[in-house]
This record gives structure tokens, C-alpha cells and sequence, in this order.
């Protein structure tokens, strides 16, 4: 297919879930700041994909997609693999024939309108990303980021009138925490904490499942903390995780 024009976003009939709609329609219509507190297996990475290269079409830009370390980067996006189709989630959501080229080594696509994507690490921020400059930023397992690294993304966003999406799932109440109960009360903003039983992205046999597993393999007061943590999106479970007498008191 060489004529670009040919290609409708989201590529090759993908379509936003239910609980992913909310998120996806703020960004659709214009909105600059939000932040998704999602539960593990829930899509965040694949919905902002996808809402990215939409994106990429409508504006012409340099877009990133950042983890909180390089290496994370590449086995998280870069190389993933939907497990459901064996395709690369990125050639999912940027099909090649939109490419100009693609760049392995530095995790780069420059697209057929100029536009670009990369898989960044927010870790480098300082060192390989100022003075740059993004029309949309993805920062992926935000909880898990230096929050230092927003301090110098903000201004190139600031500037261009571009976006940001913070998507994560809890690791206690640290900086992504503060940042969520600031979008609840900061007009404009988007904030979303979605748990398992909202999405009903796992049955409640997969649930059961998914705890006794952990109780297994991590012991039954860490095993259920974990659970809580990644699928309750619970705040207060990273405390816990960390004190070894937490659930005797």
C-alpha cells in the first residue's frame, strides 16, 4: 500500500475496550494531562499506542513513549509481543507502510509525514533528551519513574501545547500517588483508578487464581499484598509489602 492516505488509525480495526474509552475519549477531544492508575494486564501501554498514532496523523511531531529505564524500555514496548496475535505491539499500532524507516538500535520510527515516535528512558532524561522536543508523552509505570524526569518534560510540552499521559500502577504512596490526587482536584486534568473488578479484565475464577498464586510463590501476607498492589491498585499494599509485621498488627 503505498498511498498513506489508504491506512485508517487505529490500525487494522483495533479498538479501545470499554474501560479504556473514558481515557481514550479525553485525549481524542483535545484534553493536555492525564494519568490512568490501572491494574496489571488492564492495556495501558496498548491503548496509548494506539492513541498515539492516532495522534502522529492528526499532528506532525515528535512523540515519546517513556519507561522508567532505557533497558525497560526496550523489553517493555520496543520488543513486547501481544501474546494474542504473536505481532509486535508497535508494528500493531504503526504499520510499516506508514513508515519512513525504523531504527532498532535507537528505538526510533520516523514516519511518511514527517512525524517521529521513540521508546525513551526517563532515566536520561537530563543527559540525552533537553533541549529536545515532544508533542506527546506516554511516562509508562510512572510509579516506578524518577519524578525528577517530568521537571524536564513539562517545559517542551508547555510550549508546543502538547500532551502527557502518566500510566502506572501503584508502588505505594510515592510521587505517583501525590500526582493522582492532584488531577482530582485540578480542573482539566483526567484521573482514573481502575481495580480488576471494574474492568472485568480477569473472571473471577482468573482472580482467585491470581492471588493463590502469589500466596505461593511470595507467602500469604506478601502474596495478598501483591494482589492488592497490582490488581486492587491499592495505595496502601507498597507499605505493607515492606513491613514484615504489618498484617500481625
Amino acid at each position: 500500500m503505498s498511498d498513506v492516505t489508504e491506512i485508517t488509525f487505529p490500525y487494522n480495526g483495533w479498538t479501545p475496550r470499554p474501560h479504556q474509552m473514558p481515557l481514550w475519549r479525553y485525549l481524542h477531544e483535545g484534553g493536555k494531562r492525564a494519568i490512568a492508575i490501572w491494574h496489571r494486564r488492564s492495556g495501558k501501554d496498548e491503548v496509548m499506542l494506539h492513541r498515539t498514532a492516532v495522534a502522529i496523523t492528526n499532528r506532525p511531531a515528535n512523540y515519546w513513549h517513556a519507561l522508567p529505564e532505557f533497558s525497560m524500555a526496550r523489553r517493555a514496548i520496543w520488543s513486547a509481543v501481544n501474546p494474542h496475535t504473536g505481532a509486535r505491539r508497535i508494528d500493531e499500532a504503526f504499520p510499516m507502510d506508514f513508515r519512513e524507516n525504523t531504527n532498532d538500535h535507537d528505538m526510533f520510527i520516523r514516519f511518511k509525514n514527517g512525524a517521529t515516535w521513540s521508546v525513551v528512558g526517563s532515566d536520561q532524561a537530563m543527559s540525552r533528551q533537553v533541549g529536545a522536543s515532544c508533542a506527546g508523552l506516554v511516562m509508562s509505570e510512572f510509579a516506578l519513574s524518577n519524578p525528577s524526569a517530568w521537571g524536564y518534560y513539562r517545559p517542551m510540552l508547555e510550549e508546543n501545547g502538547g500532551w502527557a499521559a502518566f500510566i502506572t500502577t501503584p508502588r505505594g504512596r510515592n510521587h505517583a500517588k501525590t500526582m493522582y490526587d492532584h488531577a482530582l482536584r485540578t480542573p482539566g486534568w483526567f484521573a482514573e483508578r481502575l481495580t480488576v473488578t471494574d474492568t472485568d479484565a480477569l473472571t473471577p475464577e482468573q482472580q482467585q487464581e491470581t492471588l493463590r498464586e502469589m500466596q505461593a510463590l511470595y507467602g500469604e501476607a506478601h502474596g495478598i499484598s501483591m494482589y492488592r498492589q497490582e490488581y486492587e491498585c491499592d495505595f496502601a499494599a507498597g507499605a505493607l509489602l515492606g513491613s514484615f509485621y504489618a498484617f500481625e498488627m
